[in-house]
């Protein structure tokens, strides 16, 4: 099974929506330097999609003597670009930002006052996985559930092998909750196809994340999101999700949480609601879709290859 991160995902879509001839020209390696060798035949770009502190990535760009290796360096966001440039110095002429992209957007389907409103966690599990749990702890009160795909699975089989077992414990607590309905790994294309089936993406997030693709996937398919203002996701997700205060105090944080689900659940079926969550769509649509990238992108490659030449 390969990886199916949002790395991978990405790169894939890439290769999609960008001219074979175009890509060729250039080495691309996504996240960690020297995955793929340097190619001197050819323009190497480091698309950086990680975190500045992971452990794989940060002893490298500390050797500034490795800058040099790359002739671009393409950010996933600002917010992670900034971080670079201030912990890296990396070479801000050499440096640019293009946001990941989307390409599916569902029809939503009306939803009524008095439904069950069901929520979508599509997320690894040491990302907030802990937190959602408390916070559905209290709320069975509340007509609401949530399907929690969650697994170290993503990245690989031999990554599920060797990370899966540490999150067991936290697995089958979800099991045993009445309002969680823990479902564990699917590929993907699975989960893309059953967006329209929900209400709300909750994601309390404890992980900086540098964009986040679950949360763009979610604004994409109409999901009215609750997320934590951590990392890049108010950069990519703007004015549109509920925004729950980070917090280190991961009780604490999960009360906050719980809250914030009780009342989107009692505002969700309300009409303001339903045009703000087509404003989503459509915002997500026109800066978010992979047309919109795949110009992004293929101005910038060819712009840098004309300066080459």
């Amino acid at each position: 099974m390969k990886p199916q991160g949002g790395t991978e995902i990405q790169h894939r879509f890439l290769e999609h929506y960008v001219e074979e001839d175009l890509l060729n020209k250039f080495q691309i390696c996504t996240s960690i330097p020297n995955k793929i060798p340097i190619d001197n035949n050819k323009i190497n770009i480091l698309w950086q999609k990680n975190s500045y502190d992971q452990p794989n990535i940060a002893p490298w760009f500390k050797d500034k003597s490795n800058h040099d290796n790359y002739d671009w360096y393409i950010f996933n966001s600002h917010w992670n670009y900034e971080k670079f440039r201030m912990m890296f110095e990396v070479p801000t002429h050499k440096c640019h930002v293009i946001k990941n992209g989307v390409n599916n957007f569902p029809n939503r389907i009306r939803f009524h006052k008095g439904d069950r409103v069901r929520m979508l966690f599509q997320v690894t599990p040491w990302r907030g996985l802990n937190v959602l749990l408390g916070a559905m702890q209290q709320l069975q009160d509340v007509n609401v559930e949530v399907d929690v795909f969650s697994s170290c699975r993503i990245y690989g089989e031999e990554f599920g092998k060797l990370h899966e077992e540490k999150y067991e414990a936290l697995y089958e607590q979800a099991r045993k909750l009445p309002n969680v309905n823990y479902i564990g790994y699917k590929e993907h294309s699975f989960i893309q196809k059953m967006m329209y089936r929900y209400h709300m993406f909750a994601y309390p997030s404890i992980w900086e994340e540098t964009s986040c693709n679950s949360a763009l996937e979610a604004m994409a398919g109409g999901l009215y999101c609750i997320v934590t203002n951590y990392g890049a996701l108010y950069e990519t997700c703007s004015e549109f999700p509920v925004y729950v205060t980070y917090d280190q105090n991961y009780r604490a944080l999960s009360t906050a949480f719980a809250h914030a689900i009780r009342g989107a659940v009692a505002t969700i079926h309300e009409p303001q609601v339903y045009e703000h969550l087509q404003m989503q769509q459509e915002f997500t649509k026109k800066f978010y879709s992979w047309e919109k990238k795949a110009l992004e992108w293929t101005t910038f490659l060819r712009g840098i290859s004309d300066a080459k030449q």
